[in-house]
């Protein structure tokens, strides 16, 4: 067969082959209820941009097969509730840098109460419109406050993780001290489900570069194949 013959149908199998969903698909739901100065605000938002720009993170994401799904969600009422960033795939440093920017050029979108419950149903449906399946799905809320309003957390929490979406948690303790152990209780669930606290907002962004990356690398050792030779050799990868 001619090059160029050969050419066109590489092209056309690739073409007609379906897209590989990411490894990862994560939902940054992020309070900003009115105890969320315009301060606090902008450390949350600035550290979700450090994070992406951050090169561990971004070797974590790399070494994802596919990469990550993000979308960014902004939450306090629950009709205020807003996507501040819609999805958008990294893979690479150039897709990191366009959702960094992405992140950089957005506004806050309310101030009201704390409603985490309505906040995670708004999370969950979000991976309705993921432009292709992803192999786990995580919901990745912060806050610095108790719910006070709308559903309780732990009653959407339970729908959620029955449709099989993973919820963390990322616990700022300006506030209330004991908002980590409220997180555990109330917010989060499914398979390895885990809080971060950050002690402070100043803390946010470096709390939530561990959190992102504990997210990537496990979603990635979950979705990696097994290697029985390697286990047979005595020496496992993650899969094993």
């Amino acid at each position: 067969m001619p090059a160029i013959g050969i050419t066109a149908l590489i092209a056309a199998i690739l073409e007609a082959a379906p897209a590989q969903g990411a490894a990862l698909a994560l939902v940054l739901a992020v309070d900003v209820s009115a105890s969320v100065t315009a301060d606090s605000y902008q450390l949350q938002h600035e550290g979700i941009a450090r994070a992406f720009a951050d090169s561990r993170l971004l070797e974590a994401i790399t070494g994802s097969p596919g990469g990550v799904e993000v979308l960014v969600l902004e939450w306090s009422d629950p009709d205020k509730i807003a996507v501040a960033v819609d999805w958008q795939r990294v893979t690479d440093g150039t897709s990191a840098g366009a959702f960094v920017a992405a992140v950089r050029a957005s506004r806050r979108s309310s101030n009201g109460l704390t409603a985490i419950g309505p906040a995670l149903l708004a999370a969950a449906a979000a991976f309705e419109r993921l432009p292709e399946p992803a192999a786990r799905r995580v919901i990745d809320l912060s806050g610095d406050g108790m719910a006070n309003f709308g559903l309780p957390p732990a009653a959407a929490r339970d729908q959620i993780v029955a449709a099989g979406i993973t919820i963390n948690g990322l616990a700022i303790l300006t506030e209330e001290p004991w908002l980590g152990d409220y997180y555990r209780s109330n917010v989060i669930g499914g398979p390895a489900a885990f809080v971060v606290v950050a002690r402070t907002f100043g803390d946010f962004a470096e709390a939530i570069l561990r959190k992102l990356i504990e997210e990537v690398v496990s979603a990635s050792a979950a979705t990696a194949p097994v290697d029985f030779a390697r286990c047979a050799r005595g020496v496992p990868p993650p899969s094993c």
